[in-house]
Formats: structure tokens, C-alpha cells, sequence
């Protein structure tokens, strides 16, 4: 091999390695943006789990935060959570002894619920939902999804953000920069998709009568 081929070789190979690595830095920040979003959508359905319906359902209560011992610690912690009828949400403590301490916490939360007890089981009874606590519900629900999508776009700002920063630092090249962002692009819009269909089987269970 002459000392020219050998050069067009190494040179050809530093592209090769250089392209791979433009690959292997995008991929991994794409991912990252990923797991961000992905992040804001976990934290909205927990958050919309909290929110009453007229549907019984464990997750209602089962972070509420009880005194037990000095100690705040969730409900989940301290009882199984069940629902026996479709309004109705039955909370078996593991020790008896801490009805009274559930109940307190109950009471005290914002669930505007009324414990009932018979010395080994509490049972909370959903109420139907009026027409304009519906609406009431309706419009908090979508402010949680307009908290997520916020949060999405936040995420793209910040991943561009980096990626033009590599094209600078010429870590990437400007193709590849384009081609990241309109990845970028379809990620965010897939979990905007995904956010809009949380928020519609939500709106389905405030409107459930």
C-alpha cells in the first residue's frame, strides 16, 4: 500500500469513527430527552390519580400521609386498599390499632370524605359528583396536562439547546444537528399524543355518572 493510499485510508476511517460518534452522541441524548419526558408523563398520571371521580379507586388514598408513631408515613404502608363496590373504597389496616390514626388523617385531608369504621375496616362512600364539581374537575385536569406539555416543551428547549452546542463544539456536524432535531420533533410529538389520551380517559371518568 503507498504512503497515499495509506493516508486516504486513515482518513477514511477517521470519518467513519467520527460519524459513528456523532451517531452514538445523538442517540444517547435523544434518550435522555426521552426519559425526561417520559418522567413528566408518570408524574401527571400520579397527579390526576389523586383527583376524585365518582369512581372508587385505591390510588385516591393510598399515598394520604398518616402519623403512625410519630412518623408520617403512607396509607399504603399501614393497610390494604380495595374497592368492594364502584363507590366505595374499604381501607384494612395491618394492625387494628391505627383505625382511630387513618381516620384522623381522612378527616383531615382534603378528600371530603367521612370514615366509616366497624372496628376492623374503613369504608369510604363516594358521593355522585355534582354537575358543577364535574366541570371543576374538568378544568383542573386540564391544567395538569397543560403543566406536562409545558414540561415536554421545556425538555425540547433544553435538548436543542445541547445539540447546537455539539454542532458548535463540532462534536456533531450541521446534517446531523437537523436530522436530530426533526427526531426530536417526532419524540415530543408522540408523548403529546400520549399526554392528550391521559387527559381524555380522565375527562371520561370526571363525566362518568
Amino acid at each position: 500500500m503507498s504512503k497515499f493510499e495509506n493516508t486516504l485510508k486513515l482518513t477514511n476511517d477517521s470519518i467513519v469513527i467520527h460519524y459513528y460518534e456523532e451517531v452514538a452522541v445523538i442517540k444517547e441524548t435523544i434518550k435522555d430527552a426521552e426519559t425526561r419526558m417520559k418522567g413528566a408523563i408518570n408524574s401527571l398520571e400520579e397527579d390526576l390519580s389523586g383527583i376524585r371521580t365518582g369512581r372508587a379507586h385505591p390510588a385516591l388514598v393510598e399515598k394520604l400521609m398518616v402519623e403512625y408513631y410519630g412518623v408520617l408515613t403512607q396509607l399504603n404502608q399501614l393497610a390494604t386498599i380495595s374497592v368492594p363496590e364502584p363507590r366505595q373504597l374499604m381501607i384494612r389496616p395491618f394492625d387494628a390499632s391505627t383505625i382511630k390514626i387513618i381516620e384522623r388523617a381522612i378527616i383531615a385531608s382534603d378528600l371530603g370524605l367521612t370514615p366509616n369504621n366497624d372496628g376492623k375496616v374503613i369504608r369510604l362512600n363516594l358521593p355522585v359528583l355534582t354537575e358543577e364539581r364535574r366541570r371543576d374537575l374538568a378544568k383542573v385536569t386540564n391544567n395538569r396536562l397543560e403543566d406536562a406539555r409545558i414540561a415536554c416543551r421545556n425538555v425540547r428547549r433544553d435538548i436543542i439547546k445541547e445539540l447546537r452546542e455539539f454542532e458548535k463544539e463540532k462534536l456533531i456536524s450541521e446534517d446531523e444537528l437537523k436530522r436530530a432535531e426533526e427526531e426530536l420533533q417526532k419524540v415530543i410529538d408522540r408523548f403529546m399524543t400520549e399526554i392528550d389520551r391521559v387527559g381524555e380517559r380522565k375527562t371520561e371518568e370526571i363525566m362518568e355518572v
